[in-house]
């Protein structure tokens, strides 16, 4: 909430009593037994109305980008004969961002986009798996800025699953209040709504860590209803009754940690939802490339030829593979790169990453150690 928003009070779910504007930040008043957490109001109307249809069961739920909701609310509050002038907060404006824009942050060639494009639009549901350090949620994000054609933050949601994540999470389920439970919606079911009062515009649902979390239990009956050839089409939903669809101008991407050893395999009935792009290390890539020439640091060269040497090796590791490798975003950085920053990075991320890639194999760890810390010794 701001100053100059205006709010509506309601009662239960079919009376509306009260209609106010803000007039302060958040105040904590600890004097008070209870309601300790308060914003001062300028109460402009109080009374009783009949809502319009059947309020929804939050407590706080933002209404604003639902215009038509609003107007019908003013109206409702000030007469329904009465043409009512709504004060609309300024439009924003992101920033442009295109295929172009793509290419020269992501480490891919114009080709590999091309594709990724075309799964994400073909099959709705996309997951990017691939080492750690390749740049996944990184990726993941500028792929749909760069199918929306802007940075449109509004349009792209992210969560992460755990192994304690679950339908009531993701979708919606009952939760305490100080009077008993509240029946809370959850980000998926939110912006499915959002998405489908906005349908002429694609919107961006990203899940990362997506192979951590009990999929079937998480997605539920949802489960057939991202399908690409399922979309808009209705199934009840467990705790509301409701009818709902995933809206067709939503597109989900998973992320995928290939070198965690500790998460189960996707389910194959989730599995044949998705497309799966493997994303590579992209130490040669035209855009890394030019990161190597204007660092101007030899060292820095010599270092990403050894590691480049060290992922050969991983690949050909009958207990590793390819999904193992060492990605580029570990040498990714905005600051400049020297001696100090280059040895932090061996030392803190990429030797403590192969400790764990051959915690019974010393020889290894010792013979690479000492390889990596000697480019920067030479």
């Amino acid at each position: 909430m701001r100053i100059g928003d205006v709010v509506f009070i309601k009662k239960g779910i079919s009376e509306i009593i009260g209609r106010g504007i803000i007039e302060s930040d958040y105040i904590f008043m600890p004097e008070r037994s209870e309601y300790k957490h308060i914003r001062k109001v300028k109460w402009t109307n109080s009374g009783n109305w009949e809502h319009p249809g059947q309020a929804v069961l939050k407590t706080l739920t933002d209404i604003t980008a639902y215009t038509d909701y609003v107007q019908k609310l003013e109206v409702l509050i000030a007469g329904d004969n009465e043409e009512v002038e709504l004060e609309l907060k300024d439009e924003i404006i992101y920033e442009k961002y295109s295929d172009d824009d793509f290419l020269s942050e992501v480490f891919i060639e114009p080709e590999q986009y091309e594709t990724l494009v075309s799964l994400l639009k073909n099959k709705k549901n996309l997951i990017l798996q691939g080492a750690p350090g390749v740049g996944k949620t990184f990726t993941a994000k500028r792929l749909a800025y760069s199918v929306i054609g802007e940075k449109d933050t509004s349009r792209v949601m992210m969560v992460q699953f755990h192994q304690s994540y679950s339908y009531e999470d993701f979708i919606m389920g009952f939760r305490p209040t100080k009077d008993g439970f509240e029946l809370a919606q959850g980000p998926f079911y939110t912006f499915c709504k959002n998405a489908q009062d906005d349908i002429d515009r694609d919107y961006f649902f990203i899940i990362d860590e997506i192979n951590r979390g009990n999929l079937s239990k998480i997605f539920g009956e949802l489960l057939m209803l991202i399908e690409n050839d399922k979309r808009g089409e209705k199934l009840r939903l467990l705790y509301s009754n409701e009818l709902f669809s995933v809206p067709k101008n939503v597109y989900i991407i998973g992320l995928m940690n290939t070198a965690d050893r500790s998460l189960a395999l996707i389910d194959y009935a989730l599995r044949r939802r998705f497309a799966f792009y493997e994303i590579e290390p992209g130490f040669d890539s035209s855009g890394f490339q030019t990161i190597i020439e204007s660092s101007n640091h030899d060292k820095f060269a010599n270092l990403i030829a050894c590691v480049k040497e060290l992922n050969e090796l991983i690949s050909k590791d009958e207990s590793l593979g390819d999904g193992f490798r060492i990605g580029h975003s570990y040498f990714c950085t905005n600051d400049e790169i020297t001696d100090y920053w280059l040895s932090s990075v061996i030392n803190f991320e990429i030797i403590p990453l192969l400790n764990e890639y051959w915690f019974d194999e010393k020889s290894k760890i010792e013979n690479w150690t000492k390889k990596l810390r000697g480019v920067l010794n030479d």
